[in-house]
Parts: structure tokens; C-alpha cells; sequence
């Protein structure tokens, strides 16, 4: 614990000209005491540190010290890479690993390249949970996520969404995703029990349809040994994601509504229902009328989905069927007229 403290200690110093016992402390999360007895160390060491007295001192290195201790470990490698995404790293339990990686990094440019890390983070940041929601990292996460590092096997109960009954299964996993705050396991069974067809653990080239997206939210237990397998050939995780999201997108619509639309109506439909669906249907719609309106058919999950979505569109937005549908948005048009109208009689 301590020698991970020193060796930090001098990349921190390595990296900035000086950085007073209180910053040191900070960075360090240890009293300004410890941080004292540590530089005492490794001058003892033979580390060439120099304490410059006075409101404007602190702690520096010496003659332009360099330590050979820089190179990354994989773990912090793997975590630099995702370190603009700091909700994933913590809750993948990445966020020491990250650092350290950062530290090494800065402290391995030239002096005058090492702002070009902080100048970025001032500048670009992702925030990936969606709004509105609580943050709360599945409690498997971590075991998951390690497992995915490794490519470990992992054995997984989790719970089907459409019955709430619980499954096991032996799975391959490939990688995760952060969608809006939810996070999802790419995997392969490795049993083939549910995913088709299995080509087996010489890592040949896989199908991409042999591999299901769990939410990592549903799963009730996991268990990884020392069992690995080898990754297939060709399989790249951004493409797998963005053909299944799409996939279920359109999955998911099942019914369609016929609206009658005005100009503003057609340009607000895709931001309120399916963006893709909407632009599909705008696409098809055939001539505007006399008053500028084009009827579009419209995939939407159901009627209720779609209730609540068109509602958003107001008057620039007709419903022609189903019929059932037409007379829910009828009921609300008098309901809201009742409730704005003028007071007393007119």
C-alpha cells in the first residue's frame, strides 16, 4: 500500500512543476503528516526531492528527475480507454485503474503536452445514465465485467422479462453496453442451448445471430471460473449493437396509426415517437392536400404507447384509425375544452 502511495507520489511530482503538502494530500487521500514522512522516505531512497519553504513552496523533484516506472499494466491500459465515461468506470469498479493510468500517462509527456489531458476534460464529457433516474449500478456488475476482461465463461440465473421466471445459463461473455443508464451483457450460450447454432471454442467465425443482449439488471447470480474461451473471429461489438438495437426498435412495433398531419406536425413527429419509424413513414406519405396536410401510416408499439406520444403533437396532428384510437384523442379534445373554455355563459 505504501509503495503504490511513493510511486505515485512521484509521478504526481513528475508531472507538475510543484504541488504543495496539501495538494499532495488531497491527491494522496492521507493527512499532510503522512505526506511529509513519505518525501522523507524517498529522499532516504535517494529520489532527489526538494521542499521549498514559504507561502508560494512546496515539493518538487530535482535536476529534472525521471522515473522509469510509467509502463501502463493492462488493467489501467483497457481503463484509459473508457476513461471519458467515469459513471462506467466506477460502477465497473475501474475508477483506481483509470487514474493510475492517466497519472502514468501525464507523467510520460513533455512538459509542455501536459495540460493537453486536462484541457480535454475541461472541453468534452460524456454523461451516459439518462436523465431523470437514479443511478443504481447492478450489484453484479463488477463480477460480470471482470469476467467480460478475461473472457472467462461465466454461469448466469437471471430473470425473463416477459415471465419473471428465472433461467441458468453457461455464457460466453462478449462485451457490454451502457445504453441510457441500463447496462447490457453481449453473450454467447455456450451450450447452445438458446442460441443456435454453436461453432464451438476453436474460435471460428460466429454467426452474429448465435449471440442474445441480457440486461445485467436481471441477473440473480453469477459464477466465473478459470475456464476461457476463445473470442470469435470478426465479432465487433459497436456493429452487434447498433443491428440489434435496431432489430428491436422495430420488434417492439407491432400496431400502426393513420394520422393526418400539418407541416409542423410532419417536422415534431420524430421527436416524439420512434425517430427512424417516423422518418420511414414521412418518406412514404403521398402528396400534401389543399391545406398542406399528408396522411402518414405510422408503426407504433401500441395504442397506448402511441396515445401518449401523439398527445405531444396537439392540433397539428389528426388520428384517422383506429377507430378506437380516434375516439380516446376525441374524449380528450372535449375534456380539455370543457376545461379551457370561457367561464359562465358566452
Amino acid at each position: 500500500m505504501r509503495a503504490a502511495r511513493l510511486i505515485t507520489m512521484v509521478l504526481l511530482l513528475q508531472s507538475r512543476p510543484t504541488m504543495t503538502g496539501a495538494e499532495l494530500a488531497r491527491r494522496l487521500e492521507v493527512s499532510e503528516r503522512t505526506v511529509a514522512r513519505d518525501v522523507l522516505a524517498l529522499s532516504e531512497a535517494g529520489v532527489p526531492i526538494y521542499a521549498d519553504r514559504g507561502r508560494t513552496g512546496g515539493y518538487r523533484l530535482v535536476g529534472g528527475y525521471r522515473t522509469r516506472l510509467t509502463g501502463l499494466g493492462r488493467t489501467e491500459a483497457e481503463a484509459l480507454f473508457l476513461s471519458g465515461v467515469p459513471s462506467a468506470l466506477r460502477e465497473m469498479g475501474l475508477a483506481d485503474a483509470a487514474s493510475a493510468a492517466r497519472l502514468k500517462v501525464s507523467a510520460a509527456l513533455l512538459p509542455e503536452l501536459r495540460d493537453a489531458a486536462a484541457g480535454a476534460a475541461q472541453r468534452f464529457h460524456l454523461d451516459a445514465p439518462a436523465w431523470f433516474r437514479e443511478a443504481e449500478p447492478p450489484e453484479l456488475l463488477p463480477a460480470v465485467a471482470d469476467a467480460v476482461w478475461d473472457d472467462r465463461r461465466l454461469t448466469a440465473r437471471y430473470r425473463r422479462g416477459n415471465t419473471g421466471t428465472e433461467a441458468e445459463r453457461d455464457l460466453e461473455p462478449y462485451g457490454l453496453v451502457l445504453k441510457a443508464g441500463v447496462w447490457y451483457l453481449a453473450a454467447r450460450v455456450a451450450d447452445g442451448g438458446e442460441a443456435g447454432t454453436d461453432t464451438g471454442p476453436d474460435g471460428a467465425a460466429a454467426d452474429r445471430r448465435d449471440f442474445r443482449v441480457y440486461r445485467v439488471d436481471r441477473f440473480t447470480a453469477v459464477a466465473s471460473g478459470e475456464e476461457r474461451f476463445r473470442r470469435a473471429e470478426g465479432f465487433e461489438l459497436p456493429a452487434f449493437w447498433e443491428e440489434r438495437a435496431v432489430e428491436f426498435a422495430r420488434s417492439i412495433l407491432r400496431e400502426q396509426v393513420v394520422l393526418s398531419l400539418t407541416p409542423a406536425g410532419a417536422r415534431r413527429l420524430p421527436h416524439v415517437t420512434d425517430r427512424l419509424a417516423a422518418q420511414e413513414a414521412l418518406a412514404a406519405a403521398g402528396d400534401a392536400d389543399g391545406q398542406g396536410r399528408i396522411t402518414v401510416t405510422l408503426p407504433v408499439e401500441s395504442s397506448d404507447v402511441a396515445y401518449t406520444q401523439l398527445l405531444g403533437l396537439g392540433p397539428e396532428a389528426e388520428v384517422l384509425a383506429p377507430a378506437a384510437l380516434r375516439e380516446r384523442f376525441a374524449r380528450a379534445a372535449r375534456e380539455l375544452a370543457e376545461r379551457y373554455g370561457p367561464y359562465g355563459p358566452v
